[in-house]
């Protein structure tokens, strides 16, 4: 089985630079070997993607892929802090908030982007435990944020 930075670069993905800290907390934190992610935002090149509502401002579509951006910040923190993103044993955990507009029910859907990216990169390792959660507001207009847990 090829390694992470293989299928990153099979999959034509970059890592960007983390996204900067917005607050008073670590991207990153080591507790023997996991690494606790923070929650990360759908930022490119620093600027929000698909930001508003799901369910009324955003579509399911756009929110699915606003979480895979989520977890390519995932990883670019990780990869960030490890050094290599081949360091990364297994995907162990993933939390997505979704803001949803009163009545929207689906965001199992929109967390499968940062589910289905896990997968593509890691195969197995990338299968994860995983709560899909909505909330009424996130972070700077965020559709969606994702925090994940990561066995090293």
């Amino acid at each position: 089985m090829s390694k992470p930075s293989e299928r990153l670069k099979a999959l034509d993905i970059a890592l960007p630079t983390p996204p900067a800290v917005a607050g008073s907390y670590a991207p990153v934190v080591q507790s023997g070997s996991t690494l606790y992610i923070s929650g990360n935002l759908p930022v490119k090149n620093g600027i929000l993607i698909h930001p508003g509502t799901v369910g009324d401002t955003v579509d399911i579509g756009a929110a699915n892929e606003a979480a895979r951006l989520c977890a390519i910040n995932i990883l670019a923190n990780a990869a960030g802090y490890l050094g290599s993103v081949d360091k990364i044993k297994r995907i162990i955990k993933v939390t997505g908030f979704v803001a949803s507009a009163f009545g929207f029910s689906d965001q199992p859907k929109v967390v499968d982007g940062a589910s289905d990216f896990f997968v593509a990169v890691f195969g197995d390792d990338g299968r994860h435990a995983r709560s899909a959660v909505g909330v009424s507001a996130l972070p700077r207009g965020a559709c969606v944020e994702v925090e994940a847990v990561i066995e090293i």
